[in-house]
């Protein structure tokens, strides 16, 4: 046995390890000061190296180490790591293209003579179907029935395709629709803390997921943050992934949330804190004697939001309240011990003692404080109820501020009837009102409250208006068995608020139709309507195309605004409402005491968890039910409009690293252009390029479906970039959406038929950009599109680091302009001609140069800008035309 190798337990449970402390022993320094998070990324570079077989790999990996430690501490240069996560988890919208590349692939496999199923996981893999229902039926017993039959109708070719891969590939694992919200079912049921790797050895639970917010797991002490699916794929056939060496932000947590303040009000204070601090690309980690009055849900709510604060992760270290969370959610005595040893033996667990001052414990050899590059202290007394928006996550608002965050236009603070009695609605109305998401309805405190400030509604004689569409969405169903077991479920039915699904819903765009007093409101006069929602992403456009303004809440406030009926009410001194007696009724007289909100969440038991522990898996009739094709290759329906071979392992197209010469501006995109602007998303439109493909293949209207649910069919995909109405390309200002201009003739059209005449042309395309390019949802699209649409590189101010990474996965190159530059300060258009040299022969994170001429030859302007390709990795993968294709080459070179 290695050195470095240690025995957990006794008998035949004993499990090997990899030990921290014998690491120690042999002379790496720093463990006993590096947050637990960064001990986590040594542990996996050291296991690696011992599991090599390789002696002069282990040394080389201690010097690694060693480095890593100094790096993330801010006292070294950064570093390249490469590193393999303990298991991979997907959503439906990202994860069904994974799966789809790698059907594809084995179909290539299949037809070249090889064995297909040699092209399968190499690390456990779950995905969980959460972003496919959309709310077309609310406020009624029946509405979740409704939805859910809706979804398998229109998704049946995804759900049979899902149903063979289930029992095609080895070590994939899938949810079916209904059970809940990818991260909610992380927390609940699928994170392990503490795990068996591919060869046997415990190690800590390492994973990546297909979403921005894998991050919230955590909470659980699981290091995890989100890939684009392109990246997932490189890890789930076997590859090592690469990340710089992170910069680790500690958060000092001081004092309680006062009462009144929830761990949304919380999570949306920290959102704006550390926005304001500067984390992008960074490693957050919580410590301090504020912890522990945080609750394993309190700390998921937070680190949900870790995408909107702009951090890679946010961590919470394994404590006690850890394990009495794993045991509320029915973990195994076993588990939970393996969990608490292991943890223990590798300095990962934080003790009572390490919660508190070293000062007052006497642990002079074990400070609370691990060493990080910066360290800022939060205290958690000082958080205030409040809301976010009216378009980001970081726009953090007192409730007395909301009233004027929405544009007046002089129609009035309140309803006020037409001619005819009807209710005009004025710009803040509430269209929607959505308890959804991950980041709140895995919280039994944020929800019994809003369960309790129904009920106090429902007694007083209260009621919603008409024009506000209702939903509640859990990401999980015990929620339902605990609000039922608290008596609250039936009081947020009266208020309309009845489970409409399981799923992300209206926090994705699946928000279905508006009620019939808001869609007239919108199409008769141009009402600009508001949308309130426990979610974690309020981007514009993203939750209605005809809602002007969405703010993010807590459910208890989503349940006060829904009866307010107006954004304009000040939910901290106006009435919301006059009860049944004509006494006006404020937010104050229905907010609960704090012992009422204790006895409620008293109800939440642990076999409300373990109940659906047991069936996550199964699935209803309707999975059960599906027709589906056995044997290791699909066998791809030709009439198929989902789902269609992937062209990503074809050499046809392959983008290189020669220099570019005569490149045209596809898209000129401002700051701030998100993966919502960039990626299709949302529902497919009549007469877009996307829906007369459709309709070209016998698809009516009606059954479009969303973007995100077509996402396995790059010929639907393709033609839907940049659709988003709110995304304006600067070449035509005047105009939402998917539209350019094609130069030199000047044409105005879409940028998919721009593109395919760049291409007939023979002329390499580009993007110009301005700031914060590609932040928002890992959207594998956002990059697949423009790949697809022939993009040969992005030119930008920055980059989000997921979308960087993206780009690189599907061969583009992220160009980054050097301080002080940028598309406005060279007086560029768009309408130029570009040539870009040094990408042939280009170095990690190297220059290159770029020169702008106008229409007559002249020269605009020369510069040069930094080649976001970080690492010798990246640059490789670019040089073989991105992941996909070097990734598979080892499979298809197979004799």
């Amino acid at each position: 046995m290695h050195e470095l190798l240690r025995s957990l337990g006794s008998g035949p449970e004993a499990g090997r390890y990899v030990s921290l402390a014998a690491a120690e022993a042999h002379g790496l320094t720093g463990l006993r000061t590096a947050p637990r998070s960064v001990r986590i990324l040594v542990e996996n570079v050291l296991r690696a190296a011992v599991t090599s077989g390789d002696e002069a790999a282990v040394g080389r990996a201690m010097d690694s180490a060693a480095a890593l430690i100094s790096a993330c501490a801010g006292s070294g240069p950064a570093e390249e790591i490469a590193f393999r996560p303990t298991r991979l988890i997907l959503q439906d919208h990202t994860g069904i293209p994974v799966l789809s590349d790698l059907a594809s692939l084995r179909s290539l496999m299949a037809e070249r003579g090889l064995d297909p199923r040699r092209a399968r996981p190499a690390l456990p893999v779950d995905i969980v179907v959460d972003h496919s229902v959309e709310v077309h039926a609310w406020a009624r017993p029946e509405a979740l029935s409704l939805n859910m039959s809706r979804e398998y109708d229109l998704n049946h070719e995804r759900y049979r395709f899902l149903r063979w891969a289930q029992q095609a590939i080895s070590g994939l694992r899938v949810v079916p629709p209904g059970r809940g919200i990818v991260h909610q079912m992380n927390l609940e049921h699928l994170a392990r803390v503490v795990m068996p790797d591919a060869g046997g050895l415990l190690a800590p639970d390492l994973v990546l997921g297909t979403d921005s917010h894998t991050p919230m797991v955590g909470a659980l002490g699981v290091l995890g943050w989100g890939v684009g699916g392109i990246e997932a794929e490189t890890a789930l056939l076997g590859h090592s992934v690469s990340l710089l060496s992170p910069p680790v932000l500690g958060v000092r947590l001081t004092g309680e949330l006062p009462v009144g303040g929830t761990a949304t009000d919380l999570a949306l204070a920290m959102t704006e804190f550390l926005r304001e601090t500067g984390v992008v690309g960074q490693f957050v980690e919580f410590f301090g004697p504020g912890v522990r009055s945080l609750s394993v849900p309190d700390r998921a709510t937070l680190s949900n939001m870790a995408p909107e604060y702009g951090c890679t992760v946010a961590f919470f270290p394994v404590d006690e309240v850890t394990l009495d969370y794993l045991r509320l959610t029915g973990r195994t005595a076993e588990d939970i011990a393996r969990v608490e040893e292991y943890t223990k033996e590798q300095g990962l667990f934080v003790s009572v003692e390490d919660a508190v001052d070293s000062a007052v414990n006497g642990a002079v050899d074990r400070p609370a404080d691990p060493l990080c590059a910066r360290t800022v202290e939060f205290d958690l007394s000082r958080v205030e109820p409040a809301v976010a928006g009216p378009r980001r996550p970081q726009e953090r608002l007192a409730l007395a501020a909301v009233p004027d965050s929405f544009p007046r236009d002089g129609r009035g603070q309140a309803p006020a009837g037409d001619s005819e009695g009807a209710p005009a609605l004025p710009d803040g109305a509430v269209a929607l009102a959505a308890i959804t998401s991950c980041t709140n309805t895995s919280n039994p405190e944020s929800m019994v409250i809003a369960g309790l400030v129904a009920r106090k509604a429902v007694e007083r004689g209260l009621a919603v208006p008409a024009w506000v569409k209702t939903t509640l969405a859990p990401g999980s169903r015990a929620v339902t068995h605990y609000l039922q077991a608290a008596g609250l479920l039936t009081h947020l039915e009266k208020l309309g608020f009845g489970v409409a699904g399981f799923g992300c819903t209206t926090c994705i765009g699946n928000s279905g139709g508006l009620a019939p007093l808001a869609e007239e409101a919108v199409r008769t006069r141009g009402t600009r309507l508001a949308a309130v929602l426990s979610g974690n992403r309020n981007f514009e456009g993203r939750i209605h195309r005809d809602v002007a303004a969405a703010y993010l809440a807590s459910p208890a406030l989503v349940v006060a605004f829904a009866l307010a009926g107006t954004v304009r009410t000040d939910l901290s001194s106006d009435p919301i409402g006059i009860d049944a007696n004509g006494d006006e009724v404020r937010l104050t007289d229905l907010w609960p005491a704090p012992d009422e909100i204790a006895r409620a969440v008293g109800h939440v038991a642990a076999e409300h968890f373990r109940e659906e522990k047991e069936v996550l898996f199964e699935g209803g009739p309707d999975w059960q039910n599906l027709d589906f094709p056995e044997g290791p290759v699909y066998d791809w329906p030709a009439d198929s409009t989902y789902l269609v071979r992937s062209p990503f392992f074809d050499d046809e197209g392959r983008t290189r690293t020669a220099d570019l010469r005569g490149a045209r501006v596809l898209v000129f995109a401002g700051d701030s252009t998100t993966t919502d602007h960039i990626s299709p998303a949302g529902s497919i439109a009549e007469g877009s390029p996307a829906g007369r493909h459709l309709s070209q293949a016998g698809v009516a209207p009606a059954d479009y479906n969303s973007y995100g649910c077509r996402r396995a069919n790059h010929e639907v995909l393709v033609r839907g970039a940049f659709a988003n109405p709110n995304f304006r390309n600067r070449l035509t200002p005047s105009e939402g959406g998917s539209r350019t201009l094609h130069m030199p003739s000047g044409e105005p059209m879409s940028v998919y038929d721009a593109a395919a005449r760049y291409k007939a042309e023979e002329t390499p395309v580009v993007i110009l950009a301005g700031r914060d390019y590609g932040f928002g949802s890992s959207r594998d699209w956002a990059a697949k599109g423009p790949a697809l649409l022939g993009v040969r590189a992005v030119l930008a101010e920055s980059f989000e680091r997921i979308h960087r990474s993206n780009l690189i996965g599907m061969g583009i190159h992220p160009l980054e302009f050097l301080p002080g530059q940028g598309a406005g300060p060279l007086g560029l258009t768009g309408r130029e001609t570009f040539e870009i040299t040094g990408l042939d022969g280009l170095s990690p994170r190297g220059e290159v140069t770029v020169r702008a001429s106008d229409a007559g030859g002249g020269l605009v302007g020369a510069w040069r800008m930094r080649a976001r390709v970080d690492t010798a990795r990246e640059l490789d993968y670019l040089r073989r035309g991105g992941f996909l294709r070097a990734v598979a080459a080892p499979l298809l070179d197979a004799p």
